[in-house]
């Protein structure tokens, strides 16, 4: 029986930073750069921050190298 406990735990884990690393990815993806334009936010500060949103998405899914593969190799284009 706690074995079945533990399975629905990690569970419960594993979606709620997924749901968590997709926002971080939306946010920077469409979410940020709308308000950084709004804003008047230069083009670079607006890439640097949306870096910055991508390796904190990457690390909330669990990636094991802290998001650093997947951010620098991240392109806008």
């Amino acid at each position: 029986m706690s074995e079945k406990v533990l399975v629905k735990s990690e569970q419960n884990e594993k979606t709620g930073s997924l749901l968590l690393g997709t926002g971080l990815a939306f946010a920077a993806l469409i979410v940020f750069p709308a308000v950084a334009t709004r804003m008047g936010l230069g083009s670079s500060l607006t890439g640097a921050m949306r870096i910055a949103l991508m390796k904190a998405s990457s690390r909330a899914t669990g990636n094991s190298d802290g998001g650093v593969d997947a951010a620098s190799n991240f392109s806008c284009h």
